[in-house]
């Protein structure tokens, strides 16, 4: 499944949810659900990559500095290096909105009439 599909799934989720539960005091639950959905997302992101070769270039792509690249690409375990700060870096909030995602706390406060 291609990312492009993933984040469209989820946009469509997240509208949903929200569209339906936005009478709900739920502005906490919104921002952890956010920052939880953007980390399973780097985690995709990163298996897509398969490589610590391809990892380190595409790292580089995305701005990291080479030395951090390549120490970066031989972390093993996908929630170790999902959760590192040059990852984080690499693919951020910011890329991920870029790329499609829409903010799920921003979402809410949009819609929310009580927020």
């Amino acid at each position: 499944m291609s990312n492009k599909y993933k984040v469209g799934k989820l946009n469509q989720l997240i509208r949903g949810w929200i569209n339906y539960f936005k009478i709900g005091s739920m502005k906490n639950i919104c921002g952890k659900l956010d920052r939880n959905i953007r980390y399973r997302l780097r985690m995709c992101i990163w298996k897509q990559w398969k490589t610590p070769k391809n990892r380190a270039k595409n790292l580089i792509k995305l701005g990291l500095p080479k030395w951090a690249a390549w120490r970066t690409a031989y972390i093993r375990g996908y929630a170790k290096v999902c959760r590192c700060w040059d990852v984080q870096q690499a693919i951020s909030n910011k890329r991920l909105a870029q790329f499609g995602l829409i903010s799920m706390l921003d979402y809410y406060t949009e819609k929310c009439a009580t927020c």
